[in-house]
């Protein structure tokens, strides 16, 4: 498989990921705001609206455990990035907010079988 094959693997799964994610958390009702927001600091997945509390969400989605799970590729420093994007989100938007939880969403995508959703909250 050439390089650039596999990255379209990889895209196409991480935004299979992301859909799969976004519909998990409006089914748990929240509102999703807007996805993969950017700025020259980085990318935010998901941003939405839980009650009053705004959400960043970075989700991330593996086709096997081989090289570890979903969320042992989240590190203090990615937990803290996300924690300065979704502030400059909120300046950018320039909305209020009450406070800001950073969840994450680990998506297994197995080649049989149901994809596995596991939805944490507040890892920061």
């Amino acid at each position: 498989m050439t390089s650039s094959a596999a990255a379209a693997i990889k895209q196409a799964l991480g935004a299979y990921g992301e859909t799969l994610a976004a519909r998990h958390l409006v089914g748990q009702g929240m509102v999703l705001l807007d996805r993969n927001w950017r700025c020259e600091a980085g990318e935010i997945d998901l941003v939405l609206r839980d009650g009053d509390v705004l959400v960043v969400c970075e989700v991330k989605t593996r086709s096997s455990l081989r090289y570890g799970t979903p969320h042992e590729a989240v590190t203090d420093i990615k937990v803290a990035r996300l924690r300065r994007l979704a502030t400059r989100w909120v300046q950018d938007r320039g909305v209020a907010v009450r406070d800001i939880r950073i969840d994450l969403v680990g998506i297994v995508r197995p080649r049989r079988g149901s994809s596995i959703v596991d939805h944490v909250r507040g890892i920061g």
